[in-house]
């Protein structure tokens, strides 16, 4: 529920404070839901990563929980005190990262992913606390925010998005591959030795259709 969630956020500032606030907040998260895609796309149409710390692509899910969630509650608390305001914050941001550990229990993600997801998640929350910690409080009351939480919550709860679906037919169609490359097959260039033949090394790092050289 984080991109639905995201742009209530946008909603709130824009109805309660200014569109600037809103359209800043779109920005910082559009940037950091780019880069995310970005690292998908690469590695899904062109098997781009990093073997060794087994990464292929920044984890959405830590992203958007720990961009989301420290905004969220930062603007339910903003008329409150400055030092409530962080524990609101610090609470979103550990919301964020468990939802990063749960990729990881998960087998869906690597640490490296979960934590680069949780990094550029932090850095955009953090940016827009940092653009709006001065705003006028009580222009926006908490408890429609919280209202709307809830709501979305509920409306929300157990609907499946197809991110991956979307964003592997992106990298398909870009790339001109028929299949993605995948984790396994991708590691599995690390056991070639270092002596084998170039064309050893190019068949077993291209996915399962490609012809073989």
């Amino acid at each position: 529920m984080t991109l639905p969630l995201a742009f209530a956020i946008a909603l709130w500032l824009g109805l309660g404070y200014t569109w600037r606030m809103a359209a800043g907040w779109l920005l910082l998260l559009g940037a950091a839901i780019g880069l995310v895609t970005v690292t998908k796309l690469a590695f899904l149409g062109w098997g781009v990563g990093v073997r060794e710390l087994d990464f292929t692509g920044v984890s959405g899910h830590a992203m958007l929980s720990t961009a989301v969630y420290p905004v969220a509650l930062f603007l339910m608390l903003l008329p409150a005190r400055p030092a409530v305001r962080v524990i609101g914050i610090v609470l979103g941001l550990a919301a964020g990262i468990a939802v990063g550990l749960s990729r990881v229990v998960l087998s869906a993600h690597s640490p490296s992913e979960a934590v680069t997801g949780c990094l550029v998640g932090a850095l955009a929350a953090l940016v827009f606390v940092r653009m709006a910690w001065n705003a006028e409080p009580g222009r926006l009351s908490a408890l429609p925010v919280a209202i709307s939480m809830l709501v979305l919550a509920v409306l929300m709860h157990g609907v499946h998005v197809p991110t991956q679906r979307w964003v592997t037919s992106i990298a398909l169609t870009v790339s001109g591959h028929d299949r993605p490359f995948i984790r396994a097959r991708w590691k599995a260039v690390r056991n070639v030795p270092a002596t084998a033949p170039l064309s050893q090394t190019l068949n077993t790092l291209a996915p399962p259709h490609a012809p073989r050289v």
